[in-house]
């Protein structure tokens, strides 16, 4: 007789209906506070550029479009929906990230991303206290800068660390050879998951703000202290990473810049380049309102709320029993 497979859930049936009461508690939040819940593309005809994430390429023919992707995040769909007048959007949608499987980590998870026209990074800070604090029933957060953070826990002050100096640093986690090519803020982000996010959030969750420019994404950029910072927030809670936001850029020719940008570092650490979605960068062009968005992961939130640290007891079906 051939071995069955695992067809149970990794989740407790208690589990899945804390899930569905924090659907409720989400969607509860944002009708209150007048904001339009929307739905868009799981599939897309393109990925994202970001050098730090895989996307899921499928094979679909359909309408002259050959082959698309299972989206890592909504957020180019929603800000054409804001381009277009929507007002402030939420979406609870399913994600897709290829290469991530571990105890934080599931390729497909489930996130909840929002615009908020109008708002900075900082007041949308307060919104995303008053969710996740409310949900949770913590304390709410305080919030230390990405260099103080830096100052902190890893000994060093990232805006002025040799490469040289930051290649030293990192040695303990790999190889001469695996540090040879990695890039100044491979090493950052290297030394932030390994001696700063350990320490984050333990006593009372703590927002991280003023990344450095270079890792600003889609944010803006002001200086602080004479150095370029990017209007960026992460939310930290026992060490686990939660969401991560910005006051949102909205110049499409430096968008265009960032995408050409990111394509160059993935050709160089051997990935390869992906189209610039163009419909995104028109809808720029037409005019992005002033606005903050987030995107936070629910998984993690649901993990946090139930006390685990593996992702698998917060799912009904991983992927290996998907």
């Amino acid at each position: 007789m051939k071995n069955q497979p695992d067809w149970q859930p990794t989740a407790s049936l208690a589990t899945l209906k804390s899930r569905a009461q924090q659907s409720s508690f989400v969607r509860g939040f944002f009708v209150q506070r007048g904001v339009l819940e929307v739905e868009t593309p799981v599939l897309g005809r393109c990925g994202v550029t970001e050098p730090n994430l895989d996307g899921v390429s499928v094979q679909v023919s359909a309408q002259g479009v050959e082959g698309g992707w299972l989206q890592t995040s909504p957020e180019y769909h929603m800000k054409r929906l804001l381009a277009a007048g929507s007002g402030s959007i939420y979406q609870i949608s399913k994600v897709f990230r290829n290469g991530e499987r571990g105890r934080r980590h599931n390729p497909e998870f489930s996130m909840l991303e929002w615009y908020r026209t109008g708002l900075d990074d900082v007041a949308l800070m307060t919104e995303v206290s008053d969710l996740v604090c409310g949900w949770l029933k913590c304390p709410r957060p305080k919030t230390t800068s990405y260099r103080q953070a830096m100052i902190d826990w890893a000994g060093i002050d990232p805006f002025v660390i040799s490469a040289s100096e930051l290649h030293q640093r990192c040695r303990q986690w790999l190889e001469p050879e695996q540090l040879k090519d990695l890039s100044r803020d491979g090493c950052l982000d290297l030394l932030m998951s390994f001696a700063v996010e350990p320490n984050l959030g333990n006593e009372t969750p703590v927002f991280i703000n003023q990344y450095p420019a270079t890792q600003a994404s889609l944010a803006r950029i002001s200086q602080v202290d004479g150095f370029d910072v990017a209007h960026r927030f992460e939310l930290y809670i026992d060490g686990l990473e939660l969401c991560n936001g910005y006051w949102e850029l909205t110049c499409a020719d430096e968008q265009r810049n960032r995408f050409e940008a990111d394509n160059r570092l993935r050709k160089a650490a051997g990935k390869p380049e992906m189209n610039v979605d163009e419909a995104f960068l028109a809808a720029l062009e037409q005019g992005l309102p002033d606005c903050a968005g987030v995107a936070l992961g629910l998984d993690r939130l649901l993990m946090l709320k139930i006390g685990t640290r593996d992702i698998a007891d917060v799912l009904a079906f991983p992927l290996e029993r998907a």
